[in-house]
């Protein structure tokens, strides 16, 4: 067999390992320590990948071959945002309030952006504010589903102002984060939805008749069910790359258009597959790659600790106020709080701005690093505060519907059919 020649394949063959080893580091980490007390597996991941990285051990650095599996996983990491967004689920109230309250945080995050950047503080109130008005639900869904918050009324509303708050933002990364014009962007964004609706009408009707055959290769070599999901993932991926969109857009719609194929179909197998494929090797790539890249030095000076620290309180306060304001005599005050907390987790968008930010020249180092380390350190505490209203919440039965305001039936009854998720 003739060898390939080495100038062809460009490989850091020590930081691929690296990276790999980490994220079974990772894993095994939250496997041994008691559930209440496990940190996030994504922050572990991110941090020990700022450990191995090139301003701490200096074991692995980002080149182009991992870069290119890190965007692989960013892309499955938003695949699996869009599927959890069932929309038969979350429809009326709760996605409406998701929306106005995404809405209520963009214009916090814009004022509040503005005022750092006349003040001196940011560069871009743009960029900045984008990064404050995001939710991290593609990074909380594995932590939701592990407490079984995913099969709950409160999780019906956490996940449509999630999707709000994960959907909106690659939006507007989408439309005014690009060289191009919005108005080239937007037609651009129109061409894609018109293509992307085509492919789930076919998808659709494709899973309709086909389901059993897919069906039939779960236990098989063949593995199509999955074949083909990752096929719908990457294949609109690159959609959205040669467009000129970004690659977010792709895999959460890629997410939602497998949710609507699959709908109504038993799907806890096809789901524990899936997520062995994401969650199992791509997905870590991304977040083990991003703590590789992120530059500990810019913290390393008071100015950027105080910014860590505001932006870790604004996130709060731009994504927890509408929880604790639009939400009244629907959740009780205990459960408003969980979703202000939950809602203000962030971290993959605000990764993935403040690099588009720091290419564009419209972010300091220090403002990039005091985002990213707020994300970090809100994904490591607020989900816990979160879960810990939670419990609070139920062992008093005060998560019921204030009077005078029908919520969404339970789960189970009426139009909303509680889906199956991967054990």
């Amino acid at each position: 067999m003739t060898a390939l020649p080495t100038a062809a394949i460009q490989v850091d063959t020590g930081s691929f390992f690296a990276v790999v080893m980490v994220a079974a580091i990772a894993a095994t980490t939250v496997t041994i320590v008691p559930n209440r007390f496990a940190p996030p597996v994504v922050v572990l991941e991110l941090m020990l990948g700022i450990v191995i990285g090139p301003h701490v051990l200096g074991l692995a650095h980002d080149d182009d071959f991992i870069a290119f599996f890190s965007n692989l996983g960013l892309g499955m990491l938003f695949f699996f945002a869009g599927y959890e967004i069932d929309f038969e689920r979350i429809r009326g109230q709760p996605l409406a309030r998701g929306g106005i309250g995404w809405a209520v945080s963009v214009g916090l995050a814009f004022a509040i952006g503005g005022a750092l950047a006349l003040a001196g503080v940011v560069v871009s109130f743009l960029y900045t504010g984008a990064a404050m008005a995001t939710t991290a639900i593609g990074t909380l869904i594995p932590i939701l589903h592990d407490n079984g918050e995913l099969k709950t009324r409160f999780g019906t509303y956490l996940l449509a102002a999630g999707g709000a708050g994960e959907f909106g933002p690659i939006l507007l990364v989408t439309l005014f984060f690009s060289a191009q014009s919005p108005l080239h962007e937007s037609l651009i964004l129109i061409a894609f939805v018109i293509l992307a609706l085509a492919v789930a009408l076919a998808s659709v009707k494709l899973a309709f008749k086909g389901w059993n055959a897919l069906e039939r290769t779960f236990e098989t070599s063949s593995q199509l069910a999955v074949r083909v999901t990752v096929v719908l993932v990457f294949g609109l991926v690159l959609l959205a790359s040669k467009l000129g969109l970004d690659v977010l857009l792709g895999g959460f719609v890629a997410g939602l258009i497998t949710r609507m194929a699959l709908k109504g179909h038993e799907l806890a197998v096809f789901e524990s597959k899936l997520t062995a494929v994401g969650f199992g090797f791509f997905v870590p790539f991304f977040f083990v790659t991003s703590g590789i890249g992120f530059d500990l030095a810019a913290l390393g000076s008071a100015g950027a600790l105080a910014k860590l620290a505001m932006f870790f309180c604004l996130f709060l306060v731009v994504r927890g106020t509408p929880a604790l304001l639009l939400y009244r005599g629907i959740l009780s005050a205990r459960d408003r709080a969980a979703l202000a907390f939950y809602s203000a987790t962030e971290l993959p968008l605000v990764v993935a701005i403040t690099s588009i930010a720091i290419d564009a020249g419209k972010m300091r180092s220090s403002t990039a690093a005091g985002l990213v380390g707020a994300a970090i350190l809100s994904t490591l505490i607020f989900p816990f505060v979160g879960l810990a209203l939670r419990r609070e919440s139920e062992s008093e039965g005060s998560s019921e519907i204030g009077p005078g305001d029908e919520g969404p039936p339970p789960l189970g009854e009426g139009p909303f059919v509680q889906p199956q998720h991967a054990g």
